[in-house]
C-alpha cells in the first residue's frame, strides 16, 4: 500500500493532519535557519566586545556589536547599552535586561504554533480514529460475525487506525524539534547571562575609575 492509498483509506481527518504536518514542516525549517544564522561565531562575537571593552576601547566595543545586530540576537543585545552616551550602571543594566527580555521573545517565535500542532495532531488522529470505527460498525449485525461482513469489518477497523498512526507521526515529528529549540534557548539565555555579567562588570569598573578621575580633578 502506497502513500496515497493510505491517505485516502485514513478519511477526511487526514486532510487536516496534512495541513498541520505542512504548518509543522515549514515552522521547523523557518527556525532551524534562525538557529543557523544566530548561532554561527557568536562566540567569536562575543570575545571581540568583551577584548575591547576590557581595554576600554568602548567605542570600538560598540561599533563591533552594531556591525552584527542585524544578524544576530546577541549582537543586538550587547549594542543596546553599548550605543548610549555614558550611562550609569544601573542604566546599563536596565538596558541589557530590556533587550535580553525582547531577544528572547525572538526565539520563542513558532513555540506556540508547534505546541498547538502537538496538541491537535493525535486528537484529530484519535477522532479520525473514532470516525472510520463508527462507519465500520454501523449497521452490522450479531450474525454477521464469522462472515465476509464481519472480515469487511475487521478490514475497516484496521484501516480507521491509519489516522492515529497519522496524527502521532505529526505530533512526535513535531515535539522532536519542539525540545531541541527549547534546549537552544536554555543555552543562549546561559549565553546572554554571561556575557551580560562580563560587559556589566567591565562597564562599572570604568564607571568607577571614571567618577575617581572627576573627583581628584576637582580637588
Amino acid at each position: 500500500m502506497n502513500a496515497s492509498e493510505l491517505f485516502e483509506k485514513g478519511g477526511p481527518v487526514m486532510w487536516p493532519l496534512f495541513g498541520l504536518s505542512i504548518l509543522s514542516i515549514a515552522t521547523i525549517l523557518e527556525r532551524l535557519w534562525f538557529w543557523f544564522k544566530t548561532t554561527r561565531r557568536e562566540e567569536e562575537l562575543i570575545e571581540r566586545v568583551l577584548e575591547a571593552s576590557a581595554t576600554q576601547e568602548w567605542d570600538t566595543a560598540a561599533q563591533i556589536a552594531k556591525q552584527e545586530r542585524h544578524r544576530k540576537p546577541i549582537g543586538r543585545f550587547l549594542y543596546a547599552p553599548l550605543k548610549r552616551t555614558n550611562p550609569d550602571p544601573e542604566t546599563f543594566k536596565l538596558a541589557l535586561e530590556a533587550s535580553a527580555e525582547n531577544e528572547l521573545a525572538t526565539m520563542r517565535k513558532g513555540d506556540k504554533m508547534l505546541e498547538s500542532i502537538i496538541a491537535l495532531a493525535p486528537l484529530l488522529g484519535l477522532l479520525g480514529t473514532v470516525l472510520g470505527l463508527i462507519r465500520s460498525l454501523n449497521g452490522i449485525k450479531l450474525g454477521d460475525l464469522g462472515t465476509s461482513a464481519g472480515s469487511n469489518v475487521t478490514l475497516g477497523i484496521s484501516e480507521s487506525l491509519i489516522t492515529t498512526a497519522a496524527g502521532m507521526i505529526v505530533a512526535i515529528f513535531s515535539l522532536s524539534f519542539y525540545r531541541l529549540f527549547q534546549g537552544l534557548i536554555s543555552g543562549q539565555i546561559e549565553l546572554f547571562r554571561g556575557a551580560g555579567n562580563q560587559l556589566e562588570l567591565l562597564y562599572r569598573e570604568h564607571w568607577l575609575n571614571t567618577q575617581r578621575k572627576s573627583i581628584d580633578n576637582l580637588d
